[in-house]
């Protein structure tokens, strides 16, 4: 079996890349990267994957890449995934998001391959919901408020669009929040992971810059999420979308206290809202059912959020002193 990850680089490519090498060797495991992509994320596993060079906005890189791939399963996770970078990006966000994702199905298209393609949707694509609309169905209608948003409802449209009008094997999912070790350093938890590992070297006075504390999230381990994802592709139908989430809610303030209870730093350390971590529209209330997801694989979260939380800051700790 061959599989082919897009986003093979980032952070939950290179776990889902780790994954499968440590649990199914017989699987060939195939990278897309952009040629200027840094390897940091799978610097221990460059030996035992193929890597391709091309770009999801280019249909014929697409077409090249799966002609020599070959894959059985496509991992389609590659995305620009920071929603405030979506408010000061709209357009390229929604260019390579939706674009992107429709090069990817059009070269599948036009290949006339037969893959199981996982199209990696987000939780962010329900919006605002009210309370008693909880737990988040798959059901609960489409709020975007955000540029990100918007593009990962186009991505999860198209994947739907492609399985209705040709047959492609598209299985949608919407991620609730995931986290772990090589988390990138604008998303909240790894953000102040990072904070706090500086403050504990000195690196940086000891104030943690926040946004907004109150907005509730559900957490998974990635680890946890690309194990989900594994099931996904072998025992979920097609055509089909799948919420995806933990089972630790909290506030984000909730989660900060936490962190901060395991630093080494002795002396106070002050949290400061900073105005420009403030987004222009917040969803601040995101708890998922994932019901139907495990009623079909049998997964459930496996691994604490506090050990979640620790291995990201103890990666943070090693990586500033690289």
């Amino acid at each position: 079996m061959k599989v082919l990850i897009t986003g093979i680089t980032g952070f939950v490519g290179s776990h889902l890349a780790e994954y499968i090498l440590t649990n199914h060797p017989e699987v060939a495991v195939h990278g897309l990267k952009r040629w200027r992509s840094p390897k940091d994320n799978i610097r221990g596993i460059l030996d035992k994957i193929q890597l391709h060079d091309g770009d999801l906005r280019d249909l014929s890189s697409m077409v090249g890449v799966l002609q020599v791939s070959k894959p059985d399963i496509v991992f389609h996770l590659a995305a620009q995934s920071f929603v405030t970078t979506s408010y000061s990006a709209p357009i390229d966000t929604l260019d390579c998001n939706i674009s992107g994702t429709a090069n990817l199905l059009e070269a599948i298209r036009i290949c006339g391959m037969n893959p199981v393609i996982h199209i990696c949707s987000s939780s962010e694509v329900y919006g605002q919901v009210a309370k008693e609309d909880l737990p988040i169905r798959e059901e609960c209608p489409l709020r975007p408020v955000s540029p990100y948003a918007v593009s990962k409802v186009g991505e999860d449209m198209l994947g739907y669009m492609y399985w209705q009008a040709y047959g492609i094997k598209t299985i949608r999912t919407r991620m609730f929040t995931h986290s772990g070790p090589r988390r990138g350093e604008v998303f909240v938890d790894s953000f102040f992971s990072l904070q706090v590992a500086r403050i504990e070297k000195g690196m940086q006075e000891p104030v943690i810059r926040v946004g907004n504390l109150d907005s509730v999230r559900t957490f998974a381990d990635v680890r946890d999420t690309v194990r989900a994802y594994w099931l996904l592709a072998q025992k979920c139908q097609p055509g089909e979308v799948y919420n995806i989430g933990g089972d630790v809610t909290m506030t984000i303030r909730e989660m900060l206290d936490m962190l901060l209870g395991m630093t080494s730093y002795k002396g106070k350390i002050e949290v400061r809202v900073d105005p420009a971590l403030i987004r222009p529209a917040d969803v601040t209330l995101q708890i998922p059912c994932a019901d139907k997801f495990k009623s079909e694989t049998g997964w459930t979260a496996a691994i604490p959020y506090e050990q979640t939380l620790r291995d990201m800051l103890d990666f943070w700790r090693h990586e500033i002193q690289r």
